[in-house]
Formats: structure tokens, C-alpha cells, sequence
């Protein structure tokens, strides 16, 4: 998981002049808490990581100083048509989002933020400037949590990655690694209720439950769990979660790499119409956060892993990808042949080191012509949250419209089945039997409301003419609340 000075250097060394016209960044969330007892929190130090991290893409697209500053970008002031920010409607994500917009855009400062007023006043926003760039929190219930999240409500991905407990490779290493396992349950019994319940088959939840323990608690017995012990629960956790998230003979076991490809080709693609006429309104730069899950996804769908063994592990805390769209050569024209745009990949481990490029799907090319980046994205990307429902055999509440169209083709569409006559006969019926029953609710509710006028009407005249306090009208008034 480690790379060279003299690499990680090497990238800012020998940018050529180019034009970079928009970009994509995709980041894993900074330290949490345990995921073992659920409802896991971004730490402080998370939060610290990821704003870091931030700041180094506000010095790399947004300074004017900057190589790979991104044409037309606003520097300092947050433009809300530049940038599009979205996180999965949970805590954790949210607020990896909310630490890396924070320090992209920064406090304007007392005087820059200031507004004079008609009275002659002057008055400065909140908390010396503070900027609020707007985060598209994304709920479950949405087909869009399907770019970031792609693996959630999905069956058959839950099924695919079973499949891997089932492989020669995982049973070897369950065999193998047991009694490894089994002698660390001493420093984690107050976690675990028996030894037999540490194994390669909870590789990543035991990394995790130490990992946490020995960065926040001094006082924890896992403290006592050595550098070489917990570099081999590291690569056991890497090997597993891997296994979990990719198999190059079962593309379904990564569907979530698909929806990610899918996400940022749109993106991109929008940026890219944007930079060739007719030009039309997209974001400049793309901020997600998700998870490693589908960091781990996408390196085996994307053959990075054909680039450097790093990718068969697990992304550090606030590790970015970053898909950047340039053409050779600076111009100051937005406008720009698409024949001439070119796609890079790149990749930051965490918090340390630099952004280095690496090659997409095998080619050996660190810059990928337009065309052919969109030709292999496509090849393993999905294109719409329909596609994904039918990929997923998924039970989400948004995938009802199209599960329903697809089973009774009532629209024409799906498989190409005909409806019988009974079935047509069939829906005729459930439609008047709604029809009725609502008809049947509408006249009850209007005699409700009409006899409840009236009893209001005389709860009121009875209160006047005893000129004191009415429970029953307090009663009434309660029961309509």
C-alpha cells in the first residue's frame, strides 16, 4: 500500500501545460467509530483527514497558481453552478462530504463576506464568512443512491459475494489463519463472546474493532496487539474484502463499480458537452463520498490492479480517486473540439503522499482520448437506476415502477409479453373496486364533518352560557389536534 517518494513526487514535477476543463473527485470516508456495534460516527480526527484532503484539491483545481487549475473555476467565492456535491443520506458520509467542501471553500472572511445595508449598516455572515456549498444528501428510498451506494438493496450482489466464502481460496485461508485468530480473542473478549467467533470470515470487522481500539483508546487490551499482528490482520482484511467486492468471472459480484462508471461518465459527460458547442450549464468539479466497498469494486472492474498491487487492498481513511477532463495545451477558449479531450485517472492513498496517475482498464495509458474512456466506461458501466433494478433484481421502493412495468408490460414495454384478456379484465376490476371504496370513504368523511360542525357549534353556545371552562371543548378541540 506504499509508493515511492521520487513517484509521488514525480506527478506535479513534469505536468505538462495542459487545460483541465473539469474533474470528478471520489472520496472514502476519514477515522470512525467501530462499524461492529453499528451507527459508526466520523471522528474529529476523520473530520481532520478529510478536510486536509480538501484543502489539497483546493490547491490543486481552484488556486490560479495551480498546473491543473480548472478553466473558469471560481477561486475563493463558492458559485453554486460549479460545483455538484452529493452523499448518501447517512451521518458518516454526509459529513465526510461537509469536511471536504468546508475547506475546498473556505471562510470569505469579515470583510469580503460583509453586506451594506439600506440603513446604512453593514453586516457579515456567520462565522466570519463561512460559505455554504450546497451537499445533495441522497435517502435510500431515491433511485439516485444507486451511483454511490450501488451494492445496498442489491441481491444480487449480496449473492455474488457470498459465493466468495464458498472458493478454495477463502477456505484455505480460514483454515490457515485460525489459530492466528483464536490468540488475539484475550485482547478483544469484551467484544467478542468466544474465541470461536474470530476467523477469516470476520477479517475486516476484527481489523476494524483493533484498528479503532489502538488509534482511540490507551487504555484498550488490544494495545498489546503488535505492528506485525496488525499488519496481518491488515492483508487478511485487504484479501477478504476483496474477494467480497470482485471476481473477474463474476462481473456481479462488482455492480456497484457499474453505477460509480455509470455516475462519472455522466459527469463528465456533461462537463465535456459544456467545453464543445453548443455549450450548455454543468458542474466544473464533482465532489461523492462513499465507501471502500466501492473503491475496491472499481480497481478490479477498472484492471487497476493490472497497475499496482496496492489496489487488491482497502483504500486508507479519506483515500480520493480523481477522474480529470483537459486538453493538451493551455487556451483560455471553454470552448474545445471533444476529439481533443483527454480523461486521467488518479489515486491518493489517504492523507499522505500525493496524487499519483495510474492506467485505466489495462491500456498502459495514463491520459485515455475521450472517446475511448467513454467506450470502456460504458462497457462496464450502467446507465440508468432502471438498468440497475433489473441488474439487482432489487426490492427498492423506486425499483416498483419498473419491476411492475417489466412483469405486466402493461405499457407496452419490458420483455415483449402480450396482456391477456383476463388480465386486462383483472385490472378493470381492482380499478373499480378502488374507485368505489374511495367513493364510499368520501361520503363518510362528509357526514363526519358535517355532524362534527354541529357539535362544535353547541360545545361553543354551551360554553357561553355557563360562562366557565369547557374540558369537553378543551376535549374537542385535543381530539382535532
Amino acid at each position: 500500500m506504499h509508493t515511492s517518494t521520487m513517484a509521488l513526487a514525480g506527478l506535479a514535477a513534469t505536468a505538462a501545460a495542459e487545460t483541465i476543463h473539469g474533474a470528478l473527485v471520489f472520496s472514502r470516508h476519514g477515522d470512525r467509530t467501530t462499524k461492529h456495534f453499528g451507527s459508526q460516527v466520523l471522528t474529529p480526527l476523520g473530520a481532520q483527514q478529510v478536510f486536509q484532503v480538501g484543502s489539497d484539491y483546493r490547491a490543486r483545481y481552484l488556486s490560479s497558481s495551480s498546473p491543473h487549475h480548472i478553466q473558469g473555476i471560481s477561486e475563493s467565492e463558492y458559485v453554486p453552478a460549479q460545483i455538484y456535491a452529493s452523499a448518501p443520506d447517512q451521518p458518516i458520509l454526509l459529513n465526510t462530504a461537509t469536511s471536504f467542501l468546508q475547506a475546498l471553500y473556505p471562510p470569505l472572511g469579515d470583510t469580503v463576506s460583509a453586506q451594506d445595508l439600506a440603513n446604512g449598516s453593514s453586516v457579515s455572515s456567520p462565522l466570519t464568512g463561512y460559505q455554504y456549498v450546497t451537499l445533495h444528501g441522497v435517502n435510500d428510498d431515491s433511485p439516485e443512491s444507486v451511483w454511490i451506494k450501488g451494492d445496498d438493496d442489491c441481491p444480487v450482489v449480496a449473492a455474488a459475494s457470498a459465493d466468495f466464502k464458498k472458493s478454495s481460496e477463502f477456505q484455505s485461508r480460514l483454515a490457515s489463519t485460525r489459530d492466528f485468530y483464536q490468540s488475539l480473542y484475550p485482547l478483544v473478549h469484551e467484544v467478542y463472546p468466544s474465541a470461536s467467533d474470530l476467523s477469516y470470515a470476520k477479517a475486516y470487522d476484527i481489523f476494524d474493532v483493533i484498528n479503532v481500539e489502538k488509534i482511540h483508546n490507551a487504555s484498550s487490551p488490544a494495545q498489546a496487539v503488535t505492528p506485525t499482528q496488525l499488519h496481518q490482520l491488515r492483508t487478511l482484511a485487504d484479501s477478504a474484502e476483496f474477494g467480497r467486492n470482485y471476481n473477474a468471472s463474476q462481473p456481479s459480484r462488482s455492480l456497484h463499480a457499474g453505477t460509480l462508471a455509470g455516475a462519472v461518465l455522466s459527469h463528465l459527460n456533461q462537463t465535456a458537452a459544456t467545453n464543445t458547442p453548443p455549450a450548455s450549464a454543468a458542474p466544473k468539479l464533482t465532489v461523492l463520498a462513499g465507501s471502500y466497498d466501492t473503491f475496491l469494486a472499481f480497481f478490479g472492474r477498472a484492471r487497476l490492479t493490472d497497475a499496482s498491487d496496492q489496489f487488491f487492498g482497502l483504500p486508507d481513511y479519506a483515500s480520493t480517486m480523481a477522474f480529470e477532463l483537459f486538453t493538451p495545451g493551455e487556451t483560455n477558449d471553454e470552448s474545445m473540439d471533444r476529439s481533443a479531450l483527454r480523461v486521467r485517472f488518479l489515486f491518493r492513498n489517504g492523507t499522505a503522499g500525493a496524487l499519483r496517475q495510474f492506467p485505466l482498464f489495462g491500456t498502459g495509458k495514463v491520459e485515455l482520448p475521450w472517446a475511448e474512456f467513454e467506450r470502456e466506461m460504458q462497457q462496464i458501466g450502467v446507465g440508468s437506476a432502471e438498468e440497475w433494478c433489473g441488474l439487482c433484481r432489487s426490492e427498492a421502493v423506486f425499483c416498483a415502477a419498473y419491476r411492475d412495468a417489466d412483469r405486466y408490460d402493461i405499457l407496452g414495454g419490458g420483455r415483449g409479453s402480450v396482456v391477456s384478456k383476463g388480465s386486462w379484465i383483472a385490472v378493470v376490476v381492482v380499478m373499480g373496486v378502488a374507485i368505489a371504496g374511495n367513493l364510499v370513504w368520501a361520503a363518510m368523511w362528509l357526514v363526519r364533518n358535517r355532524r362534527a360542525k354541529r357539535e362544535r357549534m353547541a360545545g361553543v353556545a354551551s360554553t357561553a352560557a355557563v360562562g366557565g371552562d369547557s374540558e369537553s371543548a378543551r376535549s374537542y378541540d385535543k381530539e382535532s389536534v
